[in-house]
């Protein structure tokens, strides 16, 4: 099964604090993205070049509460705005959740016009090993979120996940990037990004 890197979620308590924390650290300004009435959550997007992008998410709170916990457990977030997860990008989702670890989820097939796709939720808003393990999703047509963004510059340069088992991590991942590195220590997930204004790390 094969996967690439697709993007990177920072969740916040609200999406004004998110991206503000967000331009602040990058020096850019992010772009409206949009709501998402299935998990009662909306968000805000920077390109990352092609194919790949930032998306900073949070809890609506003019959306009604789901009748299931939201991804990326969103209800039990608290603090300052982080990177709590990461997407893969697959053609073939159903193939790739046949190989997946159990609990990351099962397919549930999401819009936000012009955009549409099948994403594997959780049923209880957790991905495997601590949501070390990256989220799984298939875009459904041509339409991307990276293609409707201006460029500004910023690219990936590195994603370091890092789990007390991290060996057991690396040895399931779906994917061969050799910008995502796979480390054994304490939870955490941080990114490199280039700007125009240097190279930052964002965690």
């Amino acid at each position: 099964m094969k996967a690439v890197f697709d993007h990177l979620a920072i969740s916040a308590a609200s999406l004004e604090q998110g991206a503000l924390a967000v331009e602040a650290m990058l020096g850019v300004g992010l772009e409206p993205g949009g709501k998402h009435a299935f998990m009662g959550t909306h968000n805000r997007l920077l390109s990352l070049g092609p194919g790949e992008y930032l998306e900073v998410i949070a809890i609506d709170p003019e959306a009604p509460r789901p009748d299931r916990p939201r991804w990326f457990r969103l209800d039990r977030f608290s603090g300052p705005p982080r990177v709590t997860n990461w997407i893969l990008r697959t053609d073939d989702l159903d193939a790739a959740l046949a190989e997946a670890p159990p609990g990351v989820g099962r397919p549930v097939e999401l819009e936000r016009p012009p955009f549409r796709w099948r994403m594997a939720v959780p049923d209880d808003g957790a991905l495997p090993f601590d949501d070390a393990f990256p989220a799984l999703i298939e875009w459904q047509g041509d339409l991307h979120p990276s293609r409707a963004l201006p460029d500004r510059g910023c690219r990936l340069l590195r994603l370091e996940i890092s789990h007390p088992k991290g060996d057991r991590l690396r040895a399931v991942l779906p994917v061969a990037d050799r910008r995502i590195s796979i480390v054994t220590g304490p939870k955490a997930i941080r990114a490199e990004i280039a700007t125009p204004h240097g190279e930052w790390w964002i965690e």
